[in-house]
């Protein structure tokens, strides 16, 4: 179906989350148990568009390109875009200064940089005339709307990678994907104000003394600690769940599996992930999550990318791209080298 030729980066000023911690909770060890090191905050005048176009205009010169070769541009969000009403694939087309061509906008939260894939090998199969997708996956936290180390076991970050993809593409090429949401727990993380809902915060509200994310999470469950630890194990089994699926679409048993991607947590969350398919450390996301945080739609990508720059990934491995995102979405795709 379709290969990817080429990646590029683009990523927010390191920080150091033992540094800065404390700005954001009054318990900056819980945080620091995570095992996230540094993560990247990007300049107030850094934009996700910004962002998105350094990293498209390293993918494309990595594979040789200019944006006139393009076909189609996607980009997957994961954070509220700069304004309302606004097409951030669009956007990215201008920076590029393409002047005409078929734009793609997906917005499922963290999952959109994974699932994109499968949304786009749809692309591939219905328009013949596709030949090269330029596909960028960025997220750029609001830090008005959300604390960035208090939504959930990871550290947000700042960040975006781009892919470009190649029909008939011989590297890295897309096999399946598969997806799942449970749609009774769509409120869980979101953002309250600044939608149609509630434009406009209550005085008084910031971000930063807000609640905490998983604080919605305890209220659905009644504070019942059975009832929650229950769902940790439906957490976890429908984490395996989704990878079987993918391997089952793909035709492929979970015992090819030579390496898990999952979102940049906390490195117990990874390891959880990669367990039940008996993925050591050293082939998940671990090492890059701790040097990252979580960027989001971006994790994934950026992880296959860069462990295929590393000469860390071989010929005929098989990798999942894996995680949990708003909605509830449970998804995965694989991509075999």
């Amino acid at each position: 179906m379709f290969g990817i030729d080429a990646f590029g980066y683009a990523f927010g000023a390191d920080r150091q989350v033992a540094d800065v911690a404390a700005d954001y909770v009054p318990d900056p060890e819980r945080v620091l148990r995570w095992g996230c090191r540094t993560f990247h905050r990007a300049d107030e005048t850094v934009t996700a568009t910004d962002l998105a176009a350094a990293a498209a205009r390293d993918a494309l010169a990595g594979a040789g390109l200019t944006p006139a070769d393009l076909d189609l541009v996607a980009v997957a969000v994961s954070e509220l875009p700069e304004y309302p009403h606004w097409d951030s694939s669009a956007a990215l087309a201008r920076e590029l200064k393409i002047e005409r061509i078929q734009t793609m906008l997906l917005a499922e939260g963290c999952a959109a940089g994974v699932t994109g894939l499968g949304t786009l090998a749809g692309a591939f199969a219905t328009q013949p005339e596709l030949d090269t997708v330029l596909f960028v996956a960025v997220n750029r936290v609001s830090e008005f709307h959300r604390n960035r180390m208090n939504v959930n076991t990871a550290v947000h970050s700042d960040g975006a990678v781009a892919a470009v993809l190649r029909r008939d593409g011989a590297r890295m090429r897309w096999l399946a994907t598969d997806q799942f949401t449970d749609p009774d727990l769509c409120d869980w993380f979101r953002t309250d104000y600044g939608g149609a809902v509630a434009p406009v915060p209550p005085p008084g509200w910031s971000a930063a003394t807000a609640p905490a994310g998983t604080e919605r999470v305890h209220a659905h469950f009644d504070r019942d600690p059975r009832a929650l630890r229950a769902f940790v194990d439906a957490l976890s089994a429908r984490s395996t769940e989704v990878v079987e699926r993918a391997c089952a679409r793909a035709g492929t048993g979970t015992g090819e599996l030579t390496h898990v991607f999952a979102l940049n947590e906390s490195l117990d969350a990874v390891a959880d992930v990669a367990r039940p398919f008996a993925i050591p450390a050293e082939r998940t996301n671990a090492g890059l999550a701790a040097v990252h945080g979580h960027m989001g739609a971006a994790d994934q990508l950026t992880v296959l990318g860069q462990r295929w720059d590393a000469g860390d990934l071989a010929p005929g491995d098989l990798v999942a791209l894996t995680g949990t995102s708003i909605g509830m979405r449970w998804y995965c795709s694989l991509v075999r080298v």
